[in-house]
């Protein structure tokens, strides 16, 4: 399916005058395969195969569930209609979760550090919890600027949390991403999720519990009180959202969500029901549901990550990320990846690329797919993420 259809642009590419967007490959069992380009115009036979195509079903999964292809729109103004019920189908699964507010923020310490000023808040989530974050504000910062909503990763890192902006927290980098993007000129914010870093024994069961056992609790506790953790989660980002859009060192129309693994889904759930975060970076955890249980690989994600009826609803990874389109969208995944199996992420990339034609938008997502990559941040993606923000922010 992939093969014929980057015949078919490369032959239309051959046949029109309009030059390819940025070169992009993908890297599968270490081939690179050339970039499908082209626009999404009425009528043209060619294109419209790309706007409509599917991909191959997987077959019974497990429970007897049979599996499903999302299908394409042959037009941005099809996407653009199935993309007010899917938001409000993502509502709905994602629980009945209490209105977004702006919060009333305390700032309790401010101190200079190397090429930025430091802010320690807290703000009340509306159900009694105290959600504890970190604002990374440039040197001589003046007027509003680009800022980044930063999402911390899992790992089973629970004391670690929103820390991950401040210390050497991926194996592969040698300095505290956070703070490079300070010094870059980004206001930074990070909060603790539920049951990370200050928030760690903010389950039911106070200070009895943390980390895990936390956040087996919330989920559990949840459940029962017609909410999902993972909806109550995004929420808390989505409140730090509104705070961080409300600063007066912020140009809110300049906002970008970005983060690895766990923070990786934050951000394209996140960037997927809030248009206000213009550009987004997904570093790992591409996840795509119906791969992941064909490969057998559910445990390598945490109770936390799961909303109930998803495939039930027909709704899979490449419809949420979708979401996001045509927005600028950077996925950056490794092929050894055990979370994100790789025929799962060139499906939510080809689905993306797709999207971003009919927009008229190619230049606007890019997805790689790196050959013997594990789950991890590297160098290469770390220069690849500052290159997108430049561009794009």
């Amino acid at each position: 399916m992939l093969f014929s259809k980057v015949i078919l642009i490369n032959l239309y590419s051959a046949l029109s005058t309009i030059g390819s967007d940025a070169a992009e490959t993908l890297s599968q069992s270490g081939q690179h395969i050339a970039p499908r380009i082209g626009l999404c115009l009425a009528g043209t036979f060619i294109l419209a195969s790309l706007c409509s195509a599917n991909d191959q079903t997987l077959g019974v999964l497990k429970g007897g569930f049979q599996s499903f292809t999302t299908p394409r729109p042959a037009t941005a103004d099809q996407w653009e209609i199935r993309k007010t019920e899917l938001r409000k189908t993502l509502k709905r699964l994602l629980g009945e979760t209490p209105p977004l507010f702006t919060p009333e923020v305390t700032i309790h310490k401010r101190e200079a550090k190397d090429g930025y000023t430091l802010e320690r808040f807290t703000f009340d989530n509306g159900v009694g919890d105290r959600v504890y974050g970190y604002m990374l504000i440039p040197a001589g910062h003046k007027g509003r600027g680009p800022a980044i909503l930063y999402n911390h990763y899992h790992g089973g890192k629970y004391k670690q949390g929103k820390e991950e902006v401040l210390i050497k927290a991926f194996s592969k980098l040698d300095f505290a991403t956070g703070e490079e993007l300070a010094r870059k000129g980004y206001v930074v914010q990070a909060i603790d999720a539920y049951a990370f870093g200050e928030r760690r024994s903010q389950g039911p069961a106070g200070k009895k519990e943390e980390g895990g056992r936390t956040e087996s609790s919330l989920f559990k506790t949840f459940l029962w009180e017609g909410r999902t953790l993972w909806g109550m989660m995004v929420r808390d980002d989505l409140l730090a959202l509104n705070y961080l859009a409300s600063r007066r060192e912020v140009d809110p129309d300049r906002i970008a969500a970005m983060g690895m693994s766990m923070g990786s889904t934050r951000t394209w759930w996140a960037a997927a029901l809030d248009d206000r975060i213009k550009v987004a970076v997904s570093v790992a955890c591409l996840t795509r549901y119906q791969n992941l249980i064909a490969k057998g690989s559910v445990r390598n994600h945490g109770i936390y990550y799961y909303v109930p009826n998803m495939l039930k609803e027909r709704i899979d990874t490449e419809s949420v990320i979708g979401l996001i389109a045509p927005r600028p969208h950077l996925t950056l995944t490794g092929d050894q990846d055990e979370g994100s199996p790789a025929d799962g992420v060139q499906i939510i990339n080809a689905f993306q690329e797709d999207l971003y034609k009919c927009y008229g938008k190619n230049q606007n997502f890019r997805g790689l797919l790196y050959a013997g990559v594990d789950h991890t941040y590297t160098p290469q993606m770390w220069e690849e993420t500052l290159r997108w923000l430049q561009t794009h922010l």
